[in-house]
C-alpha cells in the first residue's frame, strides 16, 4: 500500500476529500515541516456477527432432503 505524505495545513483544508479516498483505501502521512506526525488510513473492521435472517431467501431446502439415499441402503 502506497503511503502519499501530505502536509498538515493542506490536510486540514482537503480533509473531506482526503476521508472519501481513505474510505477507498488510500493512505496518507501527515507531515509538519517534513516530519511525520501522523498517519490517515481505513480502519480495520473486524468479523462482524451474522444477522439472524440475514440468509432469507437465499438458502432452498428441498422437500425430499431427509429422504433415505439410494447409496446408503446397504448401510441401513
Amino acid at each position: 500500500m502506497d503511503v502519499e505524505d501530505i502536509g498538515a495545513f493542506e490536510a486540514k483544508t482537503r480533509l473531506s476529500e482526503l476521508l472519501e479516498q481513505v474510505r477507498r483505501g488510500r493512505v496518507f502521512r501527515i507531515t509538519r515541516r517534513g516530519k511525520p506526525v501522523a498517519e490517515l488510513r481505513p480502519v480495520a473492521e473486524g468479523p462482524r456477527r451474522p444477522r439472524f435472517g440475514s440468509d432469507r431467501g437465499r438458502v432452498a431446502m428441498r422437500d425430499d432432503f431427509d429422504a433415505p439415499l439410494d447409496d446408503m441402503k446397504a448401510y441401513r
